[in-house]
């Protein structure tokens, strides 16, 4: 699929200084790079652009929220992000440079895609555990909650914090 040009900026025809650039980007966007993770996506991105004479300085802003499913209870939810990342781009020969901030473009370019930087900033800060939001305030009510609060151990002796499935074991001892 082809990607967002949204997000393509040519910097040649800028004049120095402060140069704001917004849009909204959904599920068309993260389809682009072959990430249906989300059911739903809704983001306000904010670029801002600080051109210099011989660098590109950008600040990315994101607000907005992604659907997802709870690892617990399969049960869709909307996660809110609120994100902010920086970029720093300079021109000359590509540097051996292991910052994932700075970007090196040849002499010559007249234009940068940042739709990849966009994209890695959104889906990096999702957590790699969803859970539902209900769980822990233990207002979801479902079926799978229900049924795995029904199968949780049982904690006879919850003052000395011991698990009972492990007294079969000490008794080996």
């Amino acid at each position: 699929m082809k990607r967002p040009s949204e997000f393509v900026i040519p910097f040649v025809g800028l004049k120095e200084g402060r140069h704001d650039f917004t849009s909204q980007i959904d599920n068309t966007f993260f389809a682009s790079f072959c990430y249906s993770e989300f059911h739903r996506a809704h983001f306000d991105v904010h670029v801002q652009l600080n051109k210099k004479t011989t660098l590109l300085a950008f600040s990315f802003e994101a607000k907005g929220y992604v659907t997802i499913p709870c690892d617990i209870s399969t049960e869709l939810f909307d996660l809110p992000l609120d994100l902010s990342d920086e970029l720093l781009v300079k021109f000359g020969s590509i540097s051996d440079s292991r910052d994932d901030h700075i970007l090196y473009l040849p002499v010559g370019s007249y234009q940068i895609d940042l739709s990849q930087q966009i994209y890695e900033m959104i889906v990096l800060a999702i957590p790699q555990k969803n859970i539902h939001p209900g769980i822990a305030d233990g207002t979801l009510q479902s079926d799978i909650v229900e049924k795995l609060e029904a199968l949780a151990p049982k904690r006879e002796n919850t003052n000395q914090g011991e698990d009972p499935r492990w007294n079969k074991l000490k008794g080996l001892l």
